[in-house]
Formats: C-alpha cells, structure tokens, sequence
C-alpha cells in the first residue's frame, strides 16, 4: 500500500513549526508495512488544498492528513475531502454529545459546532486530549486518515484508534505483517545505505532506515500468513546484516543502548561510575533509567569546573593548564581518577565543548573526548560531532556507552 502525509497549515510552511508529525507518523505507516512515499505541506487556502489532495490521491492509495480539524474558518479539510469523495457532509451524534459534555453544557463557542460534521460513510475517530475529533474514510479502494494538527492529540489518535484499524485491514487482505528492528550505530543513514545496498534491493524482507538522530533504526518487514516462516526470514536476514555490520548493530526492536550496556555489565559482573564534564549528568542519568542499574552503576561525579575535577577526582592541574579540560589527558585522568575514587571496576568519563560558545580554531565546538578506564589501563576516544549543543551532549552520551559496550564484547 502506498501512502502520501499531506500536512496543512500556513504556520508550517512560514517556518513557525516544526512539521514533526510528518516524520512520526512516516515511522508508524512504515512500521505497518505501507509505503510513504510523498510528504506535501500546503497552507491554509481552499484551493490549494483541495488540488493537493486531488493530486495525492491520483498517486498514492492512502492520503493520511494533519490539521484543518478545528473550529475556525480556515479548517477545511473534512469539508475538502467531502468534495473530493463527493459525499455529503453530516452530523455525528456521538461527537455532539462529546462535545457538550466538554462544556459541561454550557454555551459552545462559535464555529466549534463545525467539529462534529463529517464526510458521509466517516469513522469518526475520538480525540481523548482535545475538542476535534479526527476521520477514517473508504471509498472505491482510497484511504483517507484526518488527524488533528497538534502532536499530542495526533500521536495519541493514532496509536489508539488508526493504528489497529490498519492492522486489521491490512490483515483482512492476507497482510499480516512481521517486523524486527536492528539499532545502527557508527553509521550515518548514507553509508549504511550503501553498506546494505544489495539486501535493501530484495522485496523480501523489506528494509527501511529510519535516522533517529543519534543511532539509525533499520526495520525488517515480512508479509505473510506464515508467522514461523516470517522469523526464520527475520532471523536470516539480522545474521546477515550482523555479520557485514559486525558490532554496529547495538540492539534489537525497543532494546537502548544503555539497556545493552546494563546487561553486559550484570553478565561480566562488573561495576561503573562515571565522570562527567560537558555531558552534566546526562550519562548517568541514562544509565540510571534502566531498571536495576544498582546492580552495576555505583554512582558519578559532575565535574563541570576544573576545580571539580582535581579535587573529587584527582584530575592533575598541571594536565589543565598545559592541554586543557577538554583534552585526551585530562578525559584519561578523569575516567581513572573517578574509578579509583568510586572503587569500581570500570571509569567512563567525558569532556567536550559542546557550544554554542568557547571553541577555538585549535578546538572547534563538538569537539569530544571520551575515556573509559579498566584493569588494564585507559583507552581515550576522540571525537568531532556537528549540531546544536542539545545534539553534541546527546551523540557523547551515545558514544560513551557505545564505548563501554563494544569494550564488553571484546572481553568475550
């Protein structure tokens, strides 16, 4: 099944926000086996919409669309569908009821009655976090999805309301569907294209690559009414994968890294602290969002000024004032010292400038080390990230326990 995302509102395509529905619900159609191919954004304006839906149903089989739910006058997209199916728009009496209880009947606000008529032969999907409740529509083998504008209220209808409908429809035709995800990290989307080109060209199992940012989603799907069949091909396909990626491949369906981390620690029966200079807890606090993380993790210092750093953890001041806080040195001398300090088995440390200020020519912002000490010794990792300073913290954190975790595996 191919699917188009038609995103409406003016405020989109003037840049006042940021169209993230648009990639969810990409990540959900494709996690459902249907193909998104097109994404289109159009303002608010009757005609424009209504060619840009005409065009969308033309090329793709669902047209699933945002916006244009609510009471004002320029919410016209039930109205525009309505032309486009040409069916009738009509009254929905459970959603008028929904609608009074909202106001605890009291008057209701001009224009908010618009919300609950739809185009004739609608399911009406409720709103659980709002007054605009969204439509499914069937005609002559055309899809179309409305969900409301705002993320919250979209996010929520879909899981809950669309998202087993398309499940049960695609069942319906002989489509169930099976699906495995394997988390990618070290790879940008690009190179792991590349590096999978000749799996990514067989229909069976398709593959997509979805970027979230700081490691890449690559998700298997099977169709068939087989479901032993489908994990053998499943299987097959992540040993190959594996084996042409080695340990880039970090985890599997829901599995994080810190999770994969955690694990590895419990196995080796070894315990972490960690020391923390441009990341300020944010390591530890992923660390820590896995349940039973007592097990492994004893604890952490934020050693953000330098004075913190020589004095919790031992970092030498001769080391900062001759390379700096953010220097191999001074990241192998923080992951020993908090290691010795802590009394645990394993240290991992980082310091960076994470921006968007204090870089210098010599050390440009995102510029990243990171040190993990052991037994044996300190290895040190450096590292050039580019973004924003939310996006250089997180890739540490990542890079940090992806460190940890590839310096675990080594030990089998």
């Amino acid at each position: 099944m191919i699917a188009e995302i038609v995103s409406t509102g003016t405020e989109i395509l003037l840049g006042k926000t940021l169209n993230t529905s648009a990639f969810y619900l990409t990540g959900q159609l494709t996690g459902l086996g249907i193909e998104v191919r097109y994404h289109t954004t159009v303002g608010d304006h009757k005609e424009r919409l209504f060619n840009a839906i005409r065009e969308a149903f033309n090329r793709s089989q669902m047209v699933v669309l945002t916006g244009g739910l609510g009471p004002t006058a320029d919410d016209l997209t039930k109205e525009i569908i309505a032309e486009v199916f040409k069916v009738q728009m009509s009254l929905d009496v459970d959603s008028l009821s929904s609608l009074k209880d909202f106001y605890q009947n009291k008057e209701i606000p001009p224009g908010t009655l618009r919300q609950v008529f739809f185009p004739e032969g609608s399911i009406v999907l409720p709103n659980d976090f709002g007054t605009a409740p969204g439509v499914m529509l069937e005609k002559e083998g055309k899809f179309c999805i409305i969900l409301p504008g705002p993320p919250t209220e979209m996010k929520q209808m879909f899981d809950k309301y669309v998202a087993p409908r398309l499940q049960a429809i695609l069942e319906n035709n002989g489509q169930k569907m099976f699906a495995r995800v394997l988390k990618i990290f070290g790879l940008s989307e690009s190179e792991l294209e590349q590096e999978l080109l000749d799996f990514m060209q067989k229909e069976t199992p398709s593959m997509a690559l979805l970027d979230k940012h700081t490691y890449i989603d690559l998700r298997l799907t099977v169709r068939t009414t087989d479901e032993k069949q489908a994990n053998e091909i499943l299987t097959r396909a992540e040993l190959a994968i594996r084996e042409r990626l080695g340990n880039k491949v970090f985890g599997v369906d829901e599995e994080s890294h810190s999770l994969v981390v955690g694990r590895l620690l419990r196995q080796h029966k070894l315990t972490l602290a960690t020391a923390e200079s441009c990341t300020g807890g944010l390591l530890g606090g992923m660390i820590t969002a896995e349940a039973g993380s007592s097990d492994y993790y004893l604890g952490g210092v934020i050693s953000y000024a330098d004075k913190v750093k020589q004095d919790l953890i031992g970092v030498n001041n001769s080391s900062l004032i001759s390379r700096g806080a953010v220097s191999e040195i001074v990241a192998r001398e923080m992951a020993e010292g908090v290691r010795k300090r802590l009394g645990s088995d394993l240290g991992l440390a980082t310091t960076g400038i994470a921006g968007p200020g204090g870089g210098t020519p010599a050390k440009p912002v995102g510029l990243v080390y990171i040190g993990l000490a052991h037994p044996k010794g300190v290895l040190v990792e450096k590292k050039q990230f580019s973004g924003n300073r939310e996006s250089v913290r997180n890739m540490t954190v990542e890079s940090a326990l992806n460190m940890l975790r590839v310096y675990l595996l080594e030990l089998d």
